[in-house]
């Protein structure tokens, strides 16, 4: 019987630099396609129609004021913030341990500083809209998504190679 992959620990870093021991969370983006209702008539009931992909926000905490935390917050570009983390899945019934890599570009809409109290932990909360986003696991592109050159890989399958070759007809 296998045991899941757990991630045992991880590194981020923030346009190229380290912010290893100062991010205690990360919330990945969640994935979401923009569904809609269609039934017309001769049709016993409504099927959901893809119309493509919904924005994508990701979440990470620094723990207190980092040097160069706030760096990117109110970029002109779409892509003007890069935020990578590299972590590592241990499995536990065989001793491997997996190499995931996350990559996202964006912009950092919001900055939630929290609360300061004497004696207590501050955090501060980033909040990033994503154009780009890639997942890699053991070298291997699991989900690359890249909203502004139409990229939508999902295990090695280009969901859009289509629609970007009928617009360049």
């Amino acid at each position: 019987m296998a045991l899941p992959r757990k991630l045992k620990n991880y590194a981020v870093f923030k346009d190229g630099i380290s912010y290893m021991g100062e991010v205690p969370e990360l919330n990945l983006p969640v994935l979401t396609r923009k569904m809609d209702d269609y039934q017309a008539g001769g049709m016993g009931g409504p099927v959901k129609q893809d119309f493509g992909m919904e924005a994508m926000s990701m979440e990470y905490k620094m723990g207190g004021w980092a040097d160069g935390s706030h760096s990117g917050f109110g970029s002109g570009r779409h892509d003007g913030t890069m935020l990578r983390f590299a972590g590592a899945l241990d499995s536990e019934d065989t001793g491997q341990v997996d190499v995931v890599e996350v990559v996202a570009r964006g912009r950092i809409s919001e900055i939630d500083k929290g609360s300061a109290k004497v004696g207590e932990a501050t955090e501060h909360t980033y909040k990033m809209e994503l154009s780009y986003y890639k997942e890699v696991l053991n070298g291997q592109v699991i989900v690359e998504i890249d909203f502004v050159n139409m990229i939508e890989n999902i295990d090695g399958v280009d969901n859009m190679a289509a629609v970007r070759a009928a617009l360049t007809a």
